[in-house]
């Protein structure tokens, strides 16, 4: 079995409303549900918005901290989802119903050597 991670991409901006929103989270429960049921679910996270992020960067012997995401765009992670899978096509299956609960871009890319912690 071989780990792949799943990125979910969404627009920056305040998230939507709870009336369009719970809806999502209903389908994504359902999606992790069946993931686990599934024996191909490793370790899940949501993640905070970018202008939370602090990025750590090497310049030669000094290490520069600065605020705010490494890259800004209209897009950014959200959250991503490690599973176990047989092969690419098993992980795309994954990524197709996600991003079917998310109705979000979601990313699907294999771990260097499968392996994860």
């Amino acid at each position: 079995m071989t780990h792949y991670l799943l990125t979910i991409y969404q627009p920056d901006g305040e998230p939507p409303p709870p009336e369009f929103l719970e809806p999502i989270m209903a389908k994504v429960a359902a999606f992790q549900e069946e993931l686990r049921a599934a024996g191909a679910w490793v370790f899940n996270a949501g993640l905070h918005p970018p202008s939370t992020a602090t990025v750590v960067h090497a310049r030669g012997d000094d290490v520069l901290v600065t605020d705010g995401p490494y890259l800004e765009g209209k897009e950014h992670v959200g959250g991503f989802t490690i599973i176990q899978a047989a092969d690419l096509d098993e992980a795309l299956e994954w990524g197709r119903k996600l991003t079917a609960a998310t109705t979000l871009p979601i990313e699907v890319r294999p771990v260097v050597d499968g392996s994860c912690g």
